[in-house]
């Protein structure tokens, strides 16, 4: 019998989970365990798998999620969860590796680790350095906008943008306009704010990738923020990161404009910061794909710290 670790999906039909299965496919350092069609949905056939694997990833709605979590009785199983539904637990590790240095290693060590949503991923990573180099204070008063591809939505937006009405579908949509979107808590919690940012998200007709931008006054900020002090913070934060990029000065002035669908199909993120020093307007931007560095490629970068270490 092979010794090589045990990866079940529960869930792989679904947009990540078809992703992650892709980026798997393979792979000689695991086995991958799937069930037939006829028992993705047969509870004690899910049970069985998840006690049965190494490590299971949920690719499932928050309450599927939750209840696979409670089929657990193997205290040796260990679970990476897409969803939503254990992002605030203070009893789960966040996947997040570049939010810290010692990140990767509390991901490799941990029983259970939340994947980031996609929107709070570009959030967090532009707003945590900066508020910890206090150069944004913890309850400045934020609005953070996001344009994604219509995939973000899972498959019934897939559906309307790829099947047979597409042509009906709408070039442009904004939504959450109640203000009481999932993703807020998640940023204030991981971002270190102490104040919940206003966050509004869109998605267009575009399949994946996503352009996240916060906009900062200069006249809110501590005296010795500037575009180039903003820029730096980044650049120390993520000197070294693989995944993610700060566009230096050079690049940003040369730079007109952003394409969400710059890293489709990857693991990367750039991050810039725009503006104007004299105006004493700046504009933090991030750039990544919302089913890559947002989802499956997270969920991966997080299966291999656990299979190998930080």
């Amino acid at each position: 019998m092979s010794n090589l670790p045990l990866i079940f999906i529960d869930g792989d039909q679904g947009t990540t989970g078809l992703q992650i299965n892709e980026r798997l496919r393979g792979r000689s350092d695991l086995r991958l365990l799937s069930l037939p069609a006829a028992e993705r949905k047969d509870v004690r056939r899910r049970a069985e798998a998840i006690n049965t694997a190494d490590i299971a990833l949920l690719c499932l709605p928050d309450a599927a999620a939750r209840e696979a979590v409670a089929l657990v009785d193997n205290p040796k199983v260990r679970i990476i969860d897409a969803s939503s539904a254990h992002r605030t637990d203070p009893g789960w590790t966040y996947g997040f590796p570049e939010m810290s240095s010692d990140q990767p290693s509390r991901i490799a060590t941990a029983l259970r680790v939340t994947n980031p949503g996609c929107y709070p991923t570009g959030a967090i990573a532009l707003l945590r350095p900066l508020v910890q180099a206090g150069l944004v204070p913890p309850d400045y008063p934020l609005a953070i906008h996001a344009v994604s591809g219509y995939s973000g939505g899972g498959r019934t937006q897939v559906e309307q943008y790829e099947g047979e009405h597409a042509a009906n579908a709408a070039p442009f949509v904004t939504y959450g306009l109640g203000l009481q979107h999932k993703h807020p808590p998640e940023m204030q919690l991981h971002a270190d704010l102490t104040q919940r940012p206003v966050f509004v998200p869109s998605y267009g007709a575009f399949r994946q990738g996503i352009v996240l931008t916060i906009a900062l006054q200069a006249r809110l900020l501590p005296a010795h923020a500037s575009k180039e002090s903003l820029r730096a913070a980044l650049e120390s934060h993520y000197a070294g990161a693989r995944h993610v990029k700060v566009l230096t000065a050079g690049q940003s002035a040369t730079t007109e404009r952003l394409d969400p669908t710059a890293h489709n199909n990857s693991n990367d993120m750039t991050l810039g910061v725009f503006g104007s020093d004299q105006e004493g307007h700046f504009l933090l931007c991030a750039v990544f794909d919302n089913l890559g560095k947002g989802a499956s490629g997270a969920a991966v970068q997080n299966l291999d710290l656990m299979l190998h270490g930080a």
